[in-house]
């Protein structure tokens, strides 16, 4: 069995409206193991993109342990939470977040370029992870000239261009159609599948939620698995 690569421990957090917190998370507990595909389903407003915000450490709990490869993210400053996503977290967004004015490439090269100065091998890597999602012939084109598919694709390789240990997606094909979706879970599950990269993704998808490992629903602030 594999080990855990993310732990919560007893992980409350709110917001404050007003003269009141609104309570979203209430005493979460959840292990997440190195490899596991894992689906965090729930009705809208419930506190899933909160929680995904909580595990990448770009915001804080106001109670309770998180840890992501055995480190303790709200025992971290921001600074170090910061260098700890560039090395070791992946991002992939409903509406891609591609940089309209960067290219295919520059976009793909961005995480390595904010943490160092690119190589040559960097470029290479860019250029293989580009042909291993269909998009060789695209590396100096403009977001705009793509599919919304394509601009998935990129963002796909975006992700896993620094070999994180994780991905955080958050409805990652909420904004294609059917069959284009259906083939971007296919290459996300070879491409991270072939480098035993944990995944947890937020969706409203129940094709998503049956290709992944366990699927936990939050509600009422809670989290319990979902019987398969």
């Amino acid at each position: 069995m594999s080990t855990p690569l993310v732990r919560l421990s007893g992980v409350t957090k709110g917001y404050r409206e007003g003269d009141r917190v609104r309570p979203v998370l209430r005493g979460i507990d959840l292990t997440v193991r190195s490899g596991e595909f894992v689906a965090l389903v729930g009705p809208s407003g419930c506190g899933k993109s909160t929680l995904l915000n909580l595990v990448s450490g770009l915001d804080s709990p106001d109670s309770g342990k998180i840890e992501v490869g055995g480190v303790d993210l709200p025992d971290l400053t921001e600074t170090e939470r910061t260098l700890f996503r560039g090395r070791r977290i992946g991002f992939i967004f409903q509406f891609y977040n591609l940089v309209p004015t960067l290219t295919v490439e520059e976009n793909l090269l961005l995480p390595l370029g904010l943490r160092r100065r690119l190589t040559g091998p960097d470029r290479v890597q860019a250029r293989e992870l580009l042909d291993r999602v269909g998009l060789a012939d695209r590396a100096g084109a403009w977001p705009d000239r793509l599919s919304g598919g394509e601009q998935q694709r990129v963002a796909i390789a975006r992700a896993l261009i620094h070999d994180p240990d994780l991905v955080l997606a958050d409805e990652p094909t909420g904004n294609l159609d059917e069959r284009t979706g259906t083939q971007m879970l296919e290459l996300m599950s070879e491409l991270l599948g072939a480098r035993n990269t944990t995944l947890i993704t937020v969706t409203h998808s129940s094709e998503v939620a049956l290709r992944m490992n366990r699927v936990l629903e939050l509600q009422e602030g809670r989290v319990a698995e979902v019987a398969r």
